[in-house]
């Protein structure tokens, strides 16, 4: 990352694309502006980014479907998602496709450049947030193995499935700390880097998601567990192999 950080703003509203790169300007930062990803893979191609503000509705590829062919392309550039306020069901499927923070519209200028901030922290860090111990292995439990770098579990049942960016990580959490009791905010500010909000419900519905990956019986969940006022427990011993 460069001494000033260089973001892409991608926006169909003029007025929000301007107003957006303007205050990032003015906070020393180095600000582009696309009006759709047409624009956006063209400036990606050919300049040097360090983060991505991206708006899901917009004409032709929308910011979901966008966000998750940067990552099949295996484009590491952080992602903030910019979504309507109240949109639950497309921040989570957000996260699932690879962004790393979301805020929703309208939003406070000050509290998207916090975010921009906080994700650069992260994204700049000398370690990774999560899945050091893991890079490079396989993670066996409960009859699961789960391959890090290919991103996928095989079943007990001997079927292979491919995980999503923040099941991986989630799963990722749970196998650094088997046994252990992790509240909610814990596992979402340890799994993206996000503190949550009020009534957040984003770790719930991953989990939800990840159950249905993992274990036998969806209905009785039995290797990740719900604690009553903990939050959630990998119930099972986890080994480690290259």
């Amino acid at each position: 990352m460069t001494l000033q950080p260089h973001i892409l703003v991608v926006d169909d509203h003029a007025e929000i694309r301007q107003s957006v790169t303007r205050y990032l300007e003015k906070n020393g930062m180095q600000a582009t502006a696309a009006g759709n990803t047409v624009e956006m893979d063209a400036k990606l191609a050919r300049e040097s980014i360090d983060l991505i503000v991206l708006d899901i509705m917009m004409p032709g590829e929308d910011g979901l479907s966008a966000c998750a062919r940067l990552r099949q392309e295996n484009c590491t550039t952080p992602i903030l998602m910019l979504t309507a306020l109240g949109e639950d069901d497309e921040r989570i499927t957000g996260l699932d496709t690879g962004a790393d923070d979301y805020l929703a519209k309208p939003f406070n200028p000050r509290e998207l450049l916090a975010r921009i901030k906080a994700i650069l922290r992260r994204s700049s860090s000398a370690l990774p947030p999560h899945g050091g111990e893991l890079a490079g292995k396989r993670a066996l439990f409960a009859g699961v193995t789960f391959d890090h770098d290919a991103g996928h579990v095989i079943r007990e049942d001997g079927d292979t499935i491919t995980l999503t960016t923040a099941e991986a990580k989630l799963l990722t959490v749970f196998l650094e700390r088997p046994r252990a009791v992790i509240s909610r905010d814990d596992l979402l500010e340890l799994s993206t880097g996000r503190v949550a909000g009020p009534l957040d419900r984003t770790i719930d519905n991953q989990v939800s998601r990840l159950r249905r990956k993992i274990e036998p019986d969806v209905l009785r969940p039995r290797i990740i567990s719900t604690v009553r006022n903990g939050g959630y427990c990998l119930n099972c011993d986890v080994e480690f192999e290259a």
